[in-house]
């Protein structure tokens, strides 16, 4: 089946997408071009809305109708093996809340705004290009090999299409980059919510509420998917809004005041819990109640966007470029494509759409929407949150992440320090944007997260104005970011017990079958104790735990996109379709370059893990005491940090190196084959399950 006959386009439609693509390139080329005066967000906006739409109808037809060749008559995974566990036919409106809510963490949101002190430009141009081109792409085709495999895991299609040696390096191999993305992610909703009762109170809400949602449909009100939803939007709304009351009142806000080690506890015990329970419980209602503010609260600055029409402050290239940035080191290639992750493309997705979200799908003909689609809407989030970083003051913004090495601890030392690079701010603007949200200070407040609740709390306060509402919108920025986040980890937690599963069932059979409750427990508690140790540690020790791996957090997550589109490359050839072999090839290649480019970089040069080791070990040997350390104990644990870094990079390098001569080797063994050799399960037609089951 080569092609899906479908009724030709109509006139008035060719029409009216030739209107959206010039449209999309008078845009764009106002952002690109226009120099020596502001350039208007609504410029991006308009440009990005159109690039998506387009790459959506077009490209992506293209890849389902040719590439994929996506089936909506044959019966998937969670139809065949519908265990009420984590094989259950779901509502596309449900997988399309749950993918969303599990791929978009914290890449989305941190990435470009880190990435703005290279300007605008260069991310916009990433994101636009890279999510249509590289990420939907990956997102879409890891998604619709796996359902055509019984809904496996990346590591297990790896086996299976590479082989059984090449297999069991990936999966070993990608379960240690997948801790480290766990770890991340996790630490960062812990710092998000410690010592924040109303953040608190408002994400534990979620819990109650995702079980209610999730027992309705089941018992309740099966199918009724409207009105389920309403019901826990509302309670949602009314979870945030009570969070204010929750956190003004001693006595409540004493029951959610938590310190980083009780956080640490309670998301491990959460993740366990996502993990064990039936899908439908617990893991798929959250993280699609989860999509409704989400989703709400980007729609919600798209249109604080085009009333407020904010100029964008920063330059469209800065002089930043050149690598000498004080928010990270790297020059433009190749740390933006390294930075700039999960709005354009992001290895992580691919456990995802390797995991749950097959195990959902009720028909192949879905996988588009969710996958692809699922891709472009991060795709925005990214631009969103581009917008925000880049129409804050740039004195502003380099204040709260630059280090406190680089800018000092003081409002006249820091706009001293700034103003001479060009960005002139005084240090009342920086005492009054931190009165303006509630807090004391906003110096070196790095990580992003921070940096994009300011700015979508001055977009949003441009048209909700009112006394103390920049404070309001700005906790609400830094609770959406932790529901943004914590998402990620529920799930990413359950695709781990798949893989460890799988993984053990090499040795033992019986293991990897994800119906056993003991195979079930075991694994979810390897896979928390493996993430949650490194959590835990980050937590108690500033310089230890997922403290010591946050640098190798880019440079894992890219490698992991990268072996998913290797994967899609072999399959697309050993299914005889090399025609398109372009369509994940180009991207893999791309994101290899990229990757070992980054690696080198960190293991050697000016701004490597080896170069910083040696510093603090000429430091200590002088006696000579660095920041951030605070005595010689610390001096030694940064270069043994470095240490484990540089080793750990170098490993990873190989991995990538490789499964890329893994892939070459299997494609041309099946360049040279007659036949299709893909690993795919035989096909069995929806109806006859359908009418089997009636």
């Amino acid at each position: 089946m080569e092609t899906i006959a479908t009724k030709p386009a109509s006139v008035t439609s060719k029409i009216l997408w030739i209107i959206v693509a010039v449209i999309g390139a008078a845009c764009l080329a106002v952002v690109a071009l226009r120099r020596g005066e502001p350039v208007n967000a609504i410029w991006v906006v308009a440009a990005s809305i159109a690039v998506l739409m387009i790459g959506y109808r077009f490209y992506s037809r293209f890849i389902d109708r040719h590439v994929l060749q996506m089936d909506p008559g044959r019966a998937p995974p969670s139809v065949l093996r519908n265990d009420g566990l984590d094989y259950v036919p779901t509502d596309k409106w449900v997988v399309f809340g749950h993918h969303f809510a599990a791929i978009a963490g914290a890449g989305p949101l941190v990435g470009p705004v880190l990435a703005a002190q290279m300007g605008y430009l260069p991310g916009t141009l990433w994101i636009l290009f890279g999510v249509v081109f590289a990420g939907a792409v990956q997102d879409f085709m890891i998604l619709g090999l796996s359902i055509r495999r019984d809904a496996r895991s990346l590591g297990h299609m790896l086996r299976e299409e590479l082989g059984p040696f090449a297999g069991v390096v990936a999966m070993f191999g990608l379960l240690a980059l997948m801790m480290i993305v766990l770890a991340v992610l996790a630490l960062v909703v812990v710092k998000a919510l410690t010592h924040s009762p109303w953040g608190t109170f408002s994400v534990a809400c979620t819990i109650p509420i995702a079980l209610l949602m999730g027992a309705y449909l089941r018992w309740l009100r099966p199918g009724r998917i409207l009105e389920v939803s309403l019901i826990g939007l509302v309670l949602l709304l009314v979870s945030i809004a009570y969070g204010a009351h929750v956190a003004a009142t001693p006595e409540l806000a004493a029951m959610f005041d938590f310190d980083a080690k009780a956080l640490a506890w309670l998301l491990i015990a959460y993740g366990f819990c996502a993990s064990v329970l039936p899908v439908w419980l617990l893991l798929a209602p959250r993280d699609y109640l989860s999509t409704f503010l989400k989703i709400g609260t980007i729609v919600l600055l798209a249109i604080a966007i085009l009333f407020a029409a904010p100029q964008l402050q920063m330059p469209a290239i800065s002089r930043f470029i050149d690598g000498t940035g004080p928010v990270f080191q790297g020059q433009l290639f190749p740390f933006l494509f390294i930075t700039i992750a999960c709005g354009a493309v992001s290895g992580w997705h691919s456990i995802i759409a390797s995991g749950t979200t097959p195990k959902l799908l009720s028909n192949e003909g879905e996988a588009r929407m969710v996958g692809y689609g699922g891709m472009l809407m991060e795709g925005f989030v990214a631009i969103m949150a581009l917008i925000a970083a880049a129409s804050l003051h740039p004195g502003v913004y380099f204040s709260m992440n630059a280090p406190t090495a680089l800018i000092g601890n003081t409002v006249e030392h820091a706009a001293s320090v700034i103003s001479q690079w060009g960005f002139v701010v005084t240090p009342d603007q920086l005492s009054q944007t931190a009165h303006d949200i509630g807090e004391t200070s906003i110096l070196s407040r790095a990580g992003g997260a921070p940096t994009l609740a300011v700015g979508m709390a001055q977009l949003l306060h441009n048209i909700l104005p009112g006394e103390r509402m920049m404070a309001f919108w700005y906790h609400y920025a830094i609770l959406f970011e932790a529901l943004f986040i914590l998402t990620t980890v529920d799930a990413g937690t359950r695709v781990g017990r798949f893989m460890i599963q799988e993984i053990a069932g090499l040795i033992y059979a019986p293991l990897k079958g994800t119906e056993s409750w003991i195979g079930n427990v075991l694994a979810t508690s390897i896979c928390v104790g493996l993430w949650g140790y490194f959590l835990y540690q980050g937590s108690v020790d500033p310089l230890g735990g997922i403290n010591t791996l946050w640098p190798l957090f880019g440079i894992a997550n890219q490698m992991l996109a990268a072996i998913a589109l290797m994967l899609a490359t072999v399959v697309t050839v050993k299914l005889k379709r090399e025609r398109y072999v372009w369509v994940p090839g180009i991207p893999a290649m791309w994101l290899v370059v990229c990757t070992l480019t980054a690696g080198w970089e960190k293991l050697s040069g000016p701004i490597s893990f080896t170069v910083a080791a040696q510093k603090y070990t000429e430091a200590m040997q002088a006696g000579t005491l660095l920041a951030p350390a605070k005595n010689m104990a610390q001096m030694q644990q940064i270069i043994t940090n470095n240490s484990v870094d540089a080793t750990l990079t170098a490993v990873f390098m190989l991995l990538v190196v490789t499964m890329s001569g893994f892939s070459v080797y299997a494609m041309v063994q099946a360049w040279r084959s007659r036949y299709p050799t893909a690993q795919e399960a035989p096909r069995v037609a929806l109806t006859s399950v359908v009418a089997q089951r009636s």
